[in-house]
């Protein structure tokens, strides 16, 4: 049997590295003899898979988009053989992780690919796709550039770049006035166009030029393109980053800052579930020899120290339970992977009412007190784990903040690039947002 790659090499998502080998060695046993994924013409592939499933493919059931998994590694085997194309994370993707090339900003779900292939019955497309993709890396490795003109080597793009360009790993908490949001995406998008276009002609202070620029051309650009004569919530599900992002331009009403989703998950969060406790419990051998090697007090503090408030066990963020979690809008319904979301802030109220910065800090300290003692050694105090206390304490004073606004208290997600120029966005949002003046 032919067999994929190890994932460690490439490296290529442990999930699709199995899906690949399950379907070869399923394919195998079914025709009598390999189906190579990385070189059979996909028509030869797409009948074996056909038999295999005993029929049609039927993108709802998971034992038919167990085999479409599989089809995408090798479809990205593929692309990553011919072009040095590499897997990124990706929280938006189906697969928890997307394609990018080195040479240009293409992204591409192989996954998804494979099932709009499947579900129209001609997985060639596949070849089609790949033709395009061989076709625009062309038209950057052979076009006019001035810079390669002068002998300097065109720039390649990393995984690092990609996920920090579309991977929403940033969360932030964000407070959206309902009836703002609602107008916002019942109304047509030419006139939004015209409304955001109007805004940035009135920042305060103004908007550099490349940055004005680059609005335009991101959200005007896109409203204009959009279906003439339909509202943009009509055209959620086509561009829900779009809609989601004018409601954030036009509706929020407060908020707290961005942070990587893990930094609310395993520090922010638990510190406000953790509380003030006036007790520690007793460290085990092995987190005493971790504090002993310099493990960051802050780490051991909401590993150990047991919550005092309760907590979901399984949930978004440790936090909410599923049944905390709603639409900020109906024509949301229909999108698949949602960065914006309302959630019930019911058991984070009281908890905030609470939170005190200052006693918050004075529990850490005397917890790394409490192991010093225990280990016989003083803590390795570190500036990486002074910032990331001082930074945890803001994120949770402006949590406290934001629940005395009125209106939705939703969770948005963005990325790295996203939150870098969310400066400039909170610029463009208070002109939305501002009366304008008309002068007679």
């Amino acid at each position: 049997m032919s067999e994929p790659a190890e994932p460690q090499a490439l490296p290529v998502p442990q999930h699709v590295h199995n899906a690949q080998l399950q379907l070869s060695a399923a394919l195998e046993k079914a025709e009598g003899k390999p189906v190579d994924l990385m070189k059979a013409p996909w028509a030869d592939v797409e009948q074996a898979v056909i038999k295999l499933l005993g029929g049609k493919f039927e993108p709802n059931r998971p034992e038919h988009q167990a085999a479409a998994l599989g089809m995408a590694g090798g479809f990205a085997m593929r692309l990553i053989s011919e072009h040095q194309a590499f897997w990124f994370p990706n929280r938006d993707s189906p697969e928890g992780a997307s394609l990018g090339f080195p040479q240009a900003i293409i992204m591409l779900s192989p996954f998804g690919a494979v099932m709009d292939a499947l579900t129209q019955a001609k997985l060639t497309r596949l070849d089609d796709l790949a033709s395009d993709i061989r076709r625009s890396l062309g038209q950057v490795r052979f076009g006019t550039n001035p810079g390669q003109a002068l002998g300097t080597q065109q720039q390649t793009l990393a995984p690092t770049d990609y996920q920090r360009l579309f991977d929403p790993g940033f969360l932030q908490f964000i407070v959206v006035d309902s009836a703002k949001a609602k107008q916002t995406l019942e109304a047509k998008t030419d006139v939004l166009a015209r409304d955001v276009r109007d805004a940035l002609g009135r920042t305060q202070p103004p908007l550099p030029p490349e940055a004005r620029q680059q609005f335009e051309g991101q959200i005007v650009t896109s409203l204009q393109r959009m279906e003439v004569g339909k509202t943009l919530a009509d055209q959620a599900e086509r561009a829900p980053r779009l809609a989601e992002l004018m409601t954030h331009l036009v509706a929020t009403v407060g908020g707290t800052g961005s942070a990587p989703e893990e930094f609310w998950h395993d520090v922010v969060l638990p510190l406000l579930f953790i509380g003030t406790p006036a007790n520690f419990p007793p460290l085990d051998e092995d987190e005493l020899a971790a504090f002993k090697q310099g493990a960051d007090p802050l780490a051991l503090f909401v590993d150990v120290v047991p919550h005092a408030h309760p907590a979901p066990d399984e949930g978004l963020l440790g936090a909410f339970d599923m049944s905390e979690i709603g639409l900020v809008h109906p024509a949301f319904q229909k999108v698949g992977a949602l960065r914006l979301i309302r959630i019930n802030p019911d058991r984070l109220k009281p908890l905030l009412d609470k939170y005190d910065p200052n006693a918050t800090m004075d529990a850490v300290q005397r917890f790394t007190a409490h192991v010093s003692k225990a280990a016989g050694q003083p803590a390795a105090e570190s500036a990486q784990g002074k910032e990331m206390l001082q930074a945890a304490l803001t994120l949770l004073a402006d949590l406290k903040r934001s629940m005395t606004a009125s209106g939705d208290v939703c969770l948005r997600r963005l990325t790295e690039a996203e939150a870098a120029s969310e400066q400039a966005l909170a610029i463009v949002r208070r002109a939305l947002q501002s009366p304008r003046i008309i002068l007679t």
